[in-house]
């Protein structure tokens, strides 16, 4: 037979581990020095211009694709 499970509780349990998960993104973040901050914004920036470097654009009016 299978286990009888009350789904407020798992909703509950669902919701708490969530928050738990938010909670330790969080910490990570703010428990950051300035200095470790800036590092990751330059390096989210980077990636972001590297990926806009490969975009290749979408073709002029009138021609198809190949």
């Amino acid at each position: 037979m299978a286990e009888i499970v009350n789904l407020r509780t798992a909703r509950k349990r669902a919701a708490r581990q969530a928050k738990e998960k938010d909670a330790a993104e969080n910490r990570r973040r703010h428990g950051l020095s300035t200095a470790e901050r800036q590092r990751e914004r330059d390096e989210l920036a980077q990636e972001a211009h590297r990926l806009d470097g490969h975009f290749r654009g979408r073709p002029p009016e009138g021609e198809e694709k190949p």
